[in-house]
């Protein structure tokens, strides 16, 4: 079975179970991902949201938590929870320095900015929330 994927990058994937039909996962092509997204380019934003878009965004050369919370115009509460939720999803390292946090991209996170068409194609501007 074929099954065409808004997630899957680059490369085919195959899903294969004794019990059911083979099936072959391929990448949508990239005009159809930016229509999907509705975003004029901002794919990522319409696939993690604006904010959380804009903190992985703002931890590109790396950054403390409150610096964080100033990039991305949100509390530092806000931003210490995104940060947690995409270090936990790989994108993002943490590195406690005395009484600071450091925060830096993973090779994963810059994969992710890149493949959104580069880090400074982003627009990921928001507001506190």
């Amino acid at each position: 079975m074929l099954q065409p994927s808004f997630f899957c990058c680059r490369t085919p994937v195959t899903l294969v179970d004794p019990e059911l039909r083979p099936v072959l996962v391929y990448p949508v092509a990239q005009d159809v991902r930016d229509r999907v997204a509705g975003s004029g380019g901002r794919p990522l934003a319409a696939l993690i949201g604006r904010t959380r878009a804009a903190i992985l965004r703002s931890i590109e050369d790396g950054c403390t938590t409150t610096e964080l919370s100033r990039r991305a115009s949100t509390s530092i509460a806000s931003a210490s929870q995104h940060a947690a939720v995409l270090r936990e999803a790989g994108l993002v390292a943490t590195q406690r320095n005395g009484s600071a946090v450091l925060h830096t991209l993973t090779p994963l996170g810059l994969d992710l900015l890149s493949g959104a068409g580069g880090a400074g194609d982003l627009d990921v501007t928001t507001k506190a929330g």
